[in-house]
């Protein structure tokens, strides 16, 4: 526990170090007060609208950003270390390729919660501060949702950035496979599941098509999020199918555990495989 402890305390203070923590805290703030107040521009309005659609919008928003900088963040995790010459020496140590894994993949993961709790915390707190008119118990609620949410999230795709770093022999290698990853999840994933929401063939079960969301974490995050508002303009095309998985939010909740689990699985696999190669 100690070691384990002691690496996730280097990738924390690395993180500090180089304003990480802040830089993303400051991005999810900016975006999210901003999408507030002028997410109805397209319609018109300016000024906050509605809690729900801030919401749905902030959901869109998290999808794709936090994906990204997950992604970005730990791609070069592993195969930075091998490339700069310190794995082999951090390896010669009493530390297992495990502990070296899961170590700094805790420092990192804090990291990621904590600037995804600052951002979306304080951008709930500045909303509730510039329109009194708000219930903040429901706005408290919902954000809290959208954070541990989001954090499970950017979680699982911090793994899979771990995964891909144990996997290629570049760091050049795992920057291009983190962009490719994040454009199937995040963009190509729900246009293939659009696809199959027009032009399903009779002869498949259009009921088992939510079931399909349950391969993308992305899609889930969203199904989770829009879960929880009640108004149906927010649930349209393909997260409008997703609504009717009936899972609830704690099966939601399990199914990014899930990915979480076998992201970190897959990811100390391939670890442990390319220190044969070195």
């Amino acid at each position: 526990m100690a070691i384990l402890l002691t690496i996730a305390r280097k990738e924390w203070l690395d993180g500090i170090r180089n304003r990480w923590i802040l830089a993303i805290a400051l991005i999810l703030w900016g975006l999210a007060v901003g999408l507030a107040y002028f997410g109805g521009v397209a319609s018109g309005l300016v000024g906050f609208t509605s809690i729900e659609s801030t919401l749905a919008s902030l959901a869109s928003l998290a999808v794709v950003i936090l994906p990204l900088i997950a992604l970005m963040l730990g791609h070069d995790a592993l195969i930075g270390e091998a490339e700069r010459g310190t794995l082999l020496l951090l390896l010669t140590y009493p530390i297992t390729p495990g502990q070296l894994l899961l170590g700094k993949f805790i420092g990192q993961a804090l990291m990621l919660a904590a600037a995804t709790a600052l951002g979306f915390g304080s951008a709930a707190l500045t909303l509730l501060l510039l329109t009194p008119a708000l219930d903040a118990g429901v706005v408290l609620y919902l954000f809290a949702a959208l954070i541990l949410s989001a954090v499970l999230l950017g979680w699982t795709f911090l793994a899979m950035a771990y995964a891909l770093s144990g996997w290629v022999n570049e760091k050049a290698k795992a920057a291009g496979a983190s962009l490719i990853l994040w454009f199937f999840f995040v963009v190509v994933f729900d246009l293939l599941m659009l696809g199959l929401l027009i032009g399903l063939p009779e002869r498949l079960d259009f009921a088992s098509l939510p079931y399909l969301m349950l391969l993308n974490p992305a899609d889930i995050f969203r199904i989770f999020n829009l879960g929880l508002l009640s108004s149906a303009e927010v649930k349209t095309g393909v997260m409008a199918a997703g609504s009717s998985l009936g899972l609830g939010s704690a099966g939601l909740l399990a199914g990014l555990l899930l990915w979480l689990g076998c992201m970190m699985g897959l990811a100390r696999f391939l670890f442990q495989r390319s220190l044969l190669r070195i």
